[in-house]
C-alpha cells in the first residue's frame, strides 16, 4: 500500500514534466488518483490504520516513531491523530516497549555506556522518557548513571531544538 502522497511523488517521475504545451502530466497524476479513489484502492485513512497496526504488532514501535513515519508518508495530521488515538488507546506504552526490547533481544544494561545505548534504542522506537527510566529502574540501573543520562537527554533535546 501507499499513501496518496508517495503515490504522487512516485508518479511526477514518471510522466513529462509540465511546460508550454500545459499541465499535461499533473492532469494524467490526479486522473488516475481520482480513479484509484473511486474505485477503493487508494483511501490514506486505512493507509494509516494497517501500516499503524503492522508497526505496533510486529515491529512493537511506540506511537512517536509511528507519527513521524506516517508524517513522512504524507498522512494528514488529522488523520495521524485519529489512528494513534484508535490503535494505542487500548495499549501500555510500557509493556509494548518491553516487548520491543524482548523482540530484539536487548537485555538489562551492565553498565553506563549500555544503558545509554538501550535508552537511544527505545527512544528511536518511539517510546517515551518516563516509560523508559520507568523500565531502566525496575533493571535496578543506578540513580547516578540515570541522572547522567537525564542530563544528556536534556542536552540532546535543547540542542536539537536550536539547529
Amino acid at each position: 500500500m501507499r499513501s496518496e502522497s508517495e503515490l504522487r511523488r512516485l508518479m511526477l517521475a514518471k510522466v513529462e514534466r509540465p511546460g508550454s504545451e500545459g499541465d499535461t502530466g499533473m492532469t494524467k497524476i490526479n486522473s488516475v488518483i481520482a480513479r484509484l479513489k473511486e474505485y477503493g484502492y487508494l483511501d490514506d485513512t486505512a493507509f494509516a490504520e494497517n501500516y499503524t497496526q503492522l508497526r505496533q504488532q510486529n515491529e512493537k514501535f511506540g506511537a512517536r516513531r509511528v507519527i513521524q513515519e506516517l508524517n513522512r508518508k504524507g498522512i494528514a495530521k488529522q488523520t495521524i491523530t485519529d489512528t494513534i488515538e484508535t490503535k494505542y488507546a487500548e495499549v501500555s506504552e510500557e509493556s509494548l516497549a518491553r516487548e520491543h526490547l524482548e523482540r530484539k533481544r536487548i537485555r538489562k544494561p551492565e553498565n553506563e555506556k549500555e544503558t545509554a545505548r538501550v535508552m537511544r534504542r527505545l527512544i528511536s522506537a518511539g517510546f517515551s522518557p518516563g516509560v523508559i527510566y520507568k523500565i531502566l529502574r525496575q533493571w535496578e540501573v543506578p540513580d547516578e548513571t540515570l541522572a547522567t543520562l537525564n542530563s544528556l537527554d536534556s542536552e540532546v533535546i535543547d540542542g536539537g531544538d536550536a539547529g
